[in-house]
């Protein structure tokens, strides 16, 4: 399913009033500066009442919010931030509605901001992150530093630089004891965890080709006219992409890093490794125009293993076309649709759910799993496989972007940074419409991966 966010847009105020609303936090709370983060180390026992903070009330972060507050034991949220203030009133609102006795969220715990994260992430114990994905790395080295569990949602960031920040915070994590789940909830789906088994013990023998597709429609769009006559004024160039982020790189990643990674994620599974190159091509076929930003609509990877196994990967967004969401592997002895979870050859076999004790949604699995991990101080830290699944994605971006052979040390090492070195609501992105509205996209050939 489509993971993205489709929050509600802003109230209308004067561009003075919003700049001046979100670029300061609601009172309250303290920034920790230069205390030591060992101070704030959390080790929790199955008895104690949990506080969560939501960093990022969109969709995707209300949703995962209402999974850890359905987990067992006692925990409340208790802070959260965003820098729009209609979404973070949307999102408390509906969680008070779902979840009456566990949301206790006073104004003074309520941020606004691009600074407003840190704040919330002071008051609690464990942290969501699901702010659109450009984010992800700052805000993940900041609840490492203030010794925090955390839940964050895929990707884990949206390039080089950025994963590499993930990975070093991991470290840190472990260090910590810290638990860290990713939103990567294949990992947490029983039908996937039952196909994997069998993959693993050999059931087709060695694994030599694989096929991933997240091939379907385009979601959500926020055109900016829509937005600036809801808005009564003109948008600055921030405001704009931030509103509609799914279709800037710098935030958003591209769909093959920001959807497809997924499917990414459930090959490296079944390799139980990542891989070495990738060559593809890619580019905007279809989906035109100013408010589909700089984003390719397909994507088509090779990605090459260190044993020399290919996995061919495709990932669209286009109307009328073949669709299919799904992971497929060809071994020495047999086949297996990975998603469907049927294995075909010597040992053919089909997962079918117990009637009786049908599995748990992998969405709220996943927090179950955290949650007791965090109470029982179970080892749990999925920040490395978020990393390096994000990397896979990046890597296949890449490659469509430029054209050429990308190899995994490359990609990783690269300097090419997506992340804007001024977040505040006047500050210029990196991408910028030209003198027609559009915005200029890589060109295959031309555009340096790197």
């Amino acid at each position: 399913m489509n993971d993205s966010d489709s929050s509600p847009i802003l109230t209308p105020i004067s561009r003075r009033g919003f700049l001046k609303s979100t670029s300061s936090v609601v009172a309250g709370g303290a920034i920790l500066g230069a205390l030591a983060p060992e101070r704030f180390a959390l080790g929790a026992s199955p008895g104690d009442t949990l506080k969560i903070a939501l960093i990022g009330c969109g969709g995707r972060g209300s949703g995962a919010a209402n999974q850890a507050l359905s987990t067992h034991g006692d925990l409340k949220l208790i802070a959260v931030a965003d820098v729009f203030k209609d979404r973070l009133d949307s999102s408390l609102k509906n969680l008070k509605e779902q979840h009456k006795e566990r949301v206790d969220v006073p104004e003074e715990n309520k941020f606004i901001g691009f600074e407003a994260y840190k704040k919330a992430i002071a008051l609690a114990d464990v942290v969501i992150l699901a702010t659109p994905p450009g984010f992800r790395p700052m805000m993940f080295e900041e609840a490492v530093r203030q010794g925090k569990h955390i839940f964050m949602e895929k990707p884990v960031a949206v390039d080089g630089p950025g994963v590499r920040k993930v990975l070093a915070a991991a470290e840190e994590a472990k260090k910590k004891n810290l638990k860290v789940g990713v939103g990567l909830q294949r990992h947490h789906q029983t039908g996937y965890l039952e196909t994997m088994k069998r993959l693993h013990d050999g059931a087709i023998g060695d694994i030599v080709a694989m096929r991933a597709y997240w091939n379907g429609s385009t979601p959500w769009v926020k055109p900016r006219k829509e937005l600036e006559a809801k808005f009564g004024r003109p948008l600055t160039e921030m405001e704009y992409q931030m509103q509609n982020w799914y279709y800037f790189t710098w935030i958003c990643g591209d769909h093959i890093v920001e959807q497809h990674i997924h499917n990414l994620d459930v090959i490296n599974w079944v390799k139980r490794g990542y891989p070495v190159r990738a060559v593809g091509m890619g580019g905007c076929e279809v989906r035109k125009g100013k408010d589909y930003g700089e984003i390719y609509d397909h994507h088509a990877v090779e990605f090459e293993y260190a044993d020399g196994s290919r996995l061919s990967s495709q990932c669209r967004h286009i109307l009328n076309c073949w669709n299919s969401v799904s992971e497929h592997v060809v071994g020495t002895k047999g086949s297996c649709d990975v998603s469907g979870h049927i294995i075909k050859g010597d040992n053919a076999w089909r997962f079918r759910a117990d009637k009786n004790n049908p599995p748990k949604d992998p969405y709220q699995q996943e927090h179950d799993d955290l949650f007791d991990a965090i109470r029982n101080d179970r080892p749990y830290n999925e920040a490395e496989n978020g990393a390096k699944s994000s990397m896979t994605a990046i890597l296949g971006r890449m490659a469509t972007y430029s054209g050429k052979v990308v190899e995994w040390d490359a990609a990783l090492n690269s300097t090419l940074e997506t992340m804007p070195k001024d977040l505040s609501w006047d500050a210029k992105p990196g991408p910028a419409p030209g003198p027609d509205g559009l915005y200029p996209r890589a060109v295959p050939g031309k555009s340096t991966a790197f």
